[in-house]
């Protein structure tokens, strides 16, 4: 059955890669349908150049926001402003936001204390604050560029915090063996972070887990895995 979510797309075009837009909307097609597209900037600034054609091939509605006062950016306001009336007289259940700007994380906190989820999309500039705030966050770099900074084992074994999410998630779903499925420890994960395996560079879980030596996995009946904390190997 398809999903009939109706999801909300906002862009802050002044801190979003043009270039991204048909990942973006491919990734967002996966939670269902989108009803509202817009992007919000100085449509006048040489720097948004890039973005018209992008405009016109993925029927998003630019909404021009001219800069009142220098240094300040009433596009963010206009994006606020919006994001909160969608969000009291429209049907949606997904709020799509496309920036790298911190500014926004009081706004997702809101949404998502609303039970609304919360898609982001960004830069790895984007600040640790807003990427935790979403329900899920998905980073925008060149896959090269990420390949080449994430895709080693060692600097990911090094990060305290991911090992400490993935213990937890295992330990919270494990068996009498420390065995635990990794269905339900990717639901555990969800359901506290904005992870998602891609932003390490890896397209499912059971990938990341197996280019880790401080894990084992082990295939399971039809294509499911099971995966170990290697500190309970008996």
């Amino acid at each position: 059955m398809l999903n009939k979510d109706r999801i909300a797309v906002f862009i802050d075009a002044d801190n979003a890669p043009a270039s991204k837009m048909e990942s973006i909307l491919s990734e967002v097609a996966k939670y269902g349908v989108v009803s509202i597209r817009r992007a919000y900037g100085n449509w006048k600034k040489p720097a948004l150049k890039s973005w018209e054609d992008i405009l016109h091939d993925y029927a998003i509605q630019p909404i021009q926001q001219f800069d009142i006062t220098k240094g300040k950016n009433a596009a963010d306001i206009a994006l606020v402003i919006d994001v909160m009336d969608v969000l009291y007289t429209k049907q949606v259940e997904v709020i799509c936001l496309v920036s790298s700007d911190c500014d926004y994380t009081p706004l997702v906190t809101r949404i998502v204390s609303d039970g609304k989820l919360v898609i982001g999309f960004g830069e790895r500039k984007a600040p640790t604050p807003f990427v935790n705030a979403c329900s899920k966050f998905l980073y925008l770099d060149d896959p090269e560029t990420i390949n080449e900074a994430v895709n080693d084992t060692v600097p990911i074994k090094s990060d305290t915090k991911l090992m400490n999410l993935l213990r937890q998630a295992i330990e919270a779903n494990e068996d009498d063996d420390g065995w635990a499925s990794l269905g339900p420890v990717g639901s555990h994960i969800s359901n506290q972070t904005s992870f998602d395996q891609r932003n390490y560079g890896f397209s499912k879980l059971s990938d990341l887990f197996r280019a880790i030596d401080l894990f084992e996995l082990q295939k399971i009946e039809g294509n499911g895995y099971k995966v170990r904390d290697s500190r309970k190997k008996r």
